[in-house]
């Protein structure tokens, strides 16, 4: 089929672009009994996985050319890639949103699973000894849970610390069934839990860690009760739950998630003509309230400013009697500042080599007999990456400006790491033409921090974004985030290491 033709041909350029040994060359006869076969989620987790296992495995690459990491739905051809796999390779929930349902559904016993970022809690643990593991003198209890919920409920949970211990860092896990491990739920890192309520019971604990990430006290686990009484779920439950007719207008220019303060710009779109423009944009919190008209905003594009809450959204059309003629699915808009948990690791060359080391490990564990061959290739690629960082380090060090400006904030470990300021322009997208108002917006911040360039991911600026250019007298450029293997990276043939130079030297427009 033409869709494993074009799967294979891009597997095959991304080795040669990536400078990295052919795996496929080996005839069947000829082929090393020690390789092992290796998925990578997305591009830097391919890369990384490349260099450090050379010639010693075949490493696929699952998010493959122009698709977006974070909207990605993994296929049955995925699910058997994984299933046939010995090592899976991933950097974080919070980056890879749907990895946890992926593994879900695997089946495979034997699969070593490398969480890269876990290298990241690695290096924070070395020469640390664990004083507060749990001793059993401190307790979390966790109150708020009800005698059942209804699939698509809102459950809200919250965890209570004994003691005077003064710790705010928590995780809550989840045990979908007695026989399996317990799952970090992603997104949530204070004492309050929020989720929806799935088509299954399950177990629910909260574990709270000490400033050097020690566990210090963890809860009993709570049952989760799911009863839907014979399975008749109501209308908006259903809803919910994504039991919904085939939209009549489709909403552009939704990003992934949000932070606190961006503003979200989107655009209704119907799929069929018709002849009114009476708009109103429906809002609310969760599926338990009612919908409200947000005010002021009653043409086919919507703009309104974050307040620290996720949110639904649908988009509807009305007539000249205000009856309504057509009506967009509900979309979510989620508020995600990351509670000091940015997921772009990666983009950091200190904290990558942390999540090679992470790499190495697991390969290591699937293949003992390679350990040699992954400890000298990881140890290579981490001299690479400390070169880059002393690039970075002697560029930057004498600069009197470090404000840059992005359109999407990616680039919070790199900033911090060479003491620079990111300034994000939220929730400005590219698929979406920005309002007067919005564009004037911009331009005094551009005016505020004396901005030369506003910075895009991935790739040559839109029309869009050579309108906001122009419209506030700056350059545009890119930096890349990696999140994606665009045409930009295929064409001028731009690995890691590559990239990264590009952004250094993209950055000196900006902070000099």
């Amino acid at each position: 089929m033409k869709k494993y033709q074009t799967i294979f041909i891009c597997f095959t350029v991304i080795a040669f672009l990536f400078g990295c040994q052919s795996q496929n060359s080996k005839v069947a006869g000829n082929k090393n009994e020690s390789e092992i076969t290796v998925v990578a989620s997305f591009l830097p987790m391919y890369e990384f996985t490349k260099q450090v296992a050379g010639d010693r495995a075949n490493v696929q690459l699952m998010v493959s050319e122009g698709q977006d990491t974070h909207h990605y739905e993994p296929s049955a051809q995925d699910v058997a890639a994984v299933s046939q796999a010995d090592v899976f390779v991933y950097s974080s929930e919070e980056m890879e949103y749907w990895v946890k349902s992926l593994l879900n559904t695997v089946e495979n016993n034997n699969l070593v699973i490398a969480r890269a970022a876990d290298g990241l809690d690695e290096a924070k643990h070395e020469n640390v000894h664990d004083e507060h593991d749990s001793t059993g003198t401190e307790q979390v209890k966790i109150n708020g849970v009800a005698d059942h919920y209804h699939t698509g409920d809102d459950i809200q949970l919250s965890a209570e610390l004994t003691g005077n211990a003064n710790y705010d860092h928590w995780h809550w896990y989840q045990q979908l069934d007695e026989s399996e491990e317990w799952e970090a739920i992603s997104e949530q890192s204070t004492d309050t839990l929020t989720m929806v309520a799935p088509d299954k019971s399950l177990n629910i604990r909260a574990v709270i860690y000490d400033d050097n990430h020690n566990k210090y006290a963890e809860s009993e686990p709570v049952e989760i009760n799911i009863d839907n009484h014979d399975n008749q779920v109501d209308t908006e439950h259903a809803e919910h739950n994504h039991f919904k007719k085939e939209a009549e207008i489709n909403i552009k220019g939704l990003a992934d998630h949000y932070h606190t303060g961006d503003v979200v710009t989107l655009e209704a779109e119907p799929n069929d003509s018709f002849n009114y423009n009476h708009w109103h944009w429906m809002m609310r919190e969760d599926a338990n309230q009612e919908w409200k008209a947000v005010p002021k905003q009653v043409t086919d594009h919507f703009e309104y400013k974050t307040t620290g809450k996720s949110f639904e959204l649908k988009a509807v059309l009305y007539d000249d009697k205000h009856h309504i003629q057509a009506e967009s699915n509900p979309v979510s808009v989620l508020i995600d500042d990351h509670e000091d948990q940015d997921p772009h690791i990666w983009l950091d060359p200190v904290l990558a080599q942390n999540q090679i080391k992470a790499i190495r490990d697991a390969l290591i564990e699937a293949d003992p007999g390679g350990e040699e061959i992954y400890e000298k290739n990881a140890e290579s690629f981490m001299n690479e990456l400390k070169d880059l960082d002393e690039e970075y380090q002697t560029t930057l060090k004498d600069a009197k400006n470090r404000v840059f400006v992005v359109q999407h904030q990616a680039f919070g470990h790199l900033a911090k790491r060479y003491n620079l300021e990111q300034v994000a322009i939220g929730g400005l997208s590219t698929e979406v033409e920005p309002s007067p108002s919005r564009i004037a917006e911009i331009g005094h911040l551009v005016e505020e921090n004396n901005v030369p360039v506003i910075y895009y991911q991935q790739g040559a600026s839109s029309s869009i974004a050579q309108t906001v250019a122009s419209e506030t007298g700056t350059d545009t450029a890119v930096l890349y985030d990696l999140e994606v293997l665009s045409d930009e990276l295929l064409e001028n043939n731009l690995g890691y290491i590559e990239a990264m130079r590009h952004n250094l030297k993209a950055l000196q427009l900006s902070v000099h």
